[in-house]
C-alpha cells in the first residue's frame, strides 16, 4: 500500500490520478491533498478518498470545508501546499499543479526522501537544476509523468545510459497542426482549447497549439535524463501512438507506444516498477490504425519551440524568464486580451531583454519569475 499526497486533485492530471487510486484501493491511499477554487469537485473526491489532511486556495472556502468534514484538517494558501506535501505518512507526492507554485512544495518533499512522481513541467523548467540536486542529496527518485518522458524512462529501462545517442520526443502538433502562420493570425480561443488528441487543461492545451508544451518538455528531458539539447529532437507525429523514442550508439531505437491515454503514465509512476491492469484502458490496435505519420518540425512555423530551446541553452534564469512570460501570456490570451501570435511576440520581447543569471537560488528564481508576470502584463496596459 503506497499512501499518496496529491498536488493539484481538480485539474486534469489530478482528475485522472484520482480515477486510478479509486481503482487500486489495494495499491493506493490518498492521504493529502490540494486543489484550487473547484470546492465542488475537491468536496467528490473528499467524499470518494477521506484523505486526512486538504488544503485549498482560499482560507474562507477551508473554514467552510471544515464545517462539513469536522474529521479532516483543512489548510490553505502556498503553506497548505507544503504541509500537503510533507505530510508525514505519504511516500510518495504527485505534484499535478499548473504553473511554478509547485516548486516550494516538491522541494520541501524531496528533503523527506519522498518519491516524487512530476507532472507538472515548470517546476523542473524553472529550477531543475535545485531539484535535481537536492533529490541527489536526500535520494529522492523523480519519476516522470508526462507521456512523452515517461516513454523515455520505459526505454531506457535495463539500458546503459552512456550509450544513448539521442532522445526523440513526439508531438501531435496541437490544434493549429496544419495551419500557416497566416492563418493563425485570427484563430479563437475556442479554435485553440480543440486539442485533436487529448483531454488536458486550457493551459496545457494552448502551450500544445504554440509547441510551447514541447519546449518545456525539452528542457524536462534535459534536466530528467542530463541529456544536451544538441541530441534531444523534436518529431511531429499526429497520431500519438509512439509517446517517445530513445535511440542507442548502435542505430537501434526503442519506443514506448500506446493509446493515447495520460492514465497510462500517471499509473506507472505511482506502481513503478510494477505495472497494474488499467481499468477501461484502451488497447492499441495497430493493424486497425493502418499507418503512422512523422514530419520534422519547422522552427519557422512553430516560433515557440525555438525560443523554448534558445532559453534552454542560455539556462540560468533565462528558463524563468521564459516560463513566467508563457504563463503570464497564456493567462491573457484566454481572457482573449491577446491574439494567438502574440503569445510569442511577446515570450520573445521578454527574452531579448532579459539580464541573466546562471545558477540561481530559489530566492531569485522566485523574484525572476514574478517580476516578469508583472512585465508581461504592463504590456497589455
Amino acid at each position: 500500500m503506497k499512501k499518496i499526497s496529491l498536488l493539484g486533485a481538480t485539474g486534469s492530471i489530478g482528475i485522472q490520478t484520482v480515477d486510478i487510486l479509486l481503482n487500486n484501493p489495494e495499491s493506493f491511499q490518498l492521504v493529502a491533498l490540494s486543489s484550487g477554487k473547484n470546492i465542488e469537485k475537491t468536496r467528490e473526491i473528499i467524499s470518494q478518498l477521506n484523505p486526512e489532511l486538504v488544503s485549498v486556495q482560499d482560507e474562507q472556502d477551508a473554514v467552510e470545508l471544515a464545517k462539513e468534514f469536522p474529521q479532516i484538517h483543512f489548510t490553505f494558501g502556498a503553506k497548505g501546499l507544503v504541509e500537503v506535501a510533507t505530510h508525514p505518512d505519504s511516500t510518495v507526492l504527485v505534484n499535478a499543479v499548473l504553473g511554478s507554485v509547485g516548486l516550494e512544495s516538491t522541494l520541501a518533499a524531496i528533503r523527506m526522501s519522498k518519491t516524487i512522481a512530476i507532472a507538472n513541467k515548470e517546476t523542473l523548467v524553472t529550477a531543475g537544476h535545485l531539484v535535481m540536486a537536492e533529490a541527489k542529496k536526500y535520494n529522492a527518485p523523480i519519476l516522470p509523468v508526462d507521456s512523452e518522458h515517461s516513454a523515455l524512462f520505459q526505454s531506457m529501462n535495463g539500458e546503459n545510459p552512456k550509450q544513448i545517442e539521442r532522445l526523440i520526443l513526439t508531438a501531435s502538433g496541437g490544434s493549429f497542426r496544419d495551419k500557416t502562420r497566416e492563418e493563425l493570425k485570427n484563430v479563437t480561443v475556442k479554435d485553440a482549447l480543440n486539442h485533436p488528441n487529448w483531454s488536458m487543461g486550457a493551459k496545457i492545451t494552448i502551450d500544445s497549439a504554440t509547441m510551447m508544451n514541447k519546449g518545456l518538455e525539452v528542457i524536462e528531458a534535459n534536466v530528467l535524463f542530463d541529456m544536451p539539447f544538441d541530441r534531444i529532437d523534436v518529431l511531429l507525429h499526429k497520431e500519438s501512438i509512439i509517446h517517445s523514442l530513445v535511440e542507442y550508439h548502435d542505430t537501434s531505437v526503442i519506443a514506448q507506444l500506446g493509446t493515447p491515454d495520460m492514465r497510462v503514465p500517471i499509473q506507472y509512476a505511482l506502481s513503478y516498477p510494477d505495472r497494474l491492469p488499467l481499468v477501461e484502458g484502451t488497447r492499441l490496435d495497430l493493424a486497425k490504425i493502418g499507418q503512422l505519420n512523422f514530419r520534422e518540425v519547422d522552427f519557422d512555423r512553430f516560433r515557440a519551440l525555438k525560443l523554448a530551446y534558445d532559453a534552454g541553452r542560455a539556462g540560468g534564469t533565462m528558463l524563468t524568464a521564459m516560463n513566467a512570460a508563457n504563463e503570464a501570456a497564456v493567462g491573457l490570451f484566454l481572457q482573449e486580451k491577446i491574439t494567438f501570435l502574440q503569445i510569442e511576440e511577446i515570450i520573445e520581447q521578454i527574452m531579448n531583454n532579459h539580464h541573466n543569471i546562471l545558477a540561481p537560488d530559489l530566492e531569485t528564481i522566485l523574484h525572476v519569475d514574478t517580476e516578469t508576470r508583472k512585465s508581461v502584463e504592463s504590456m497589455v496596459k
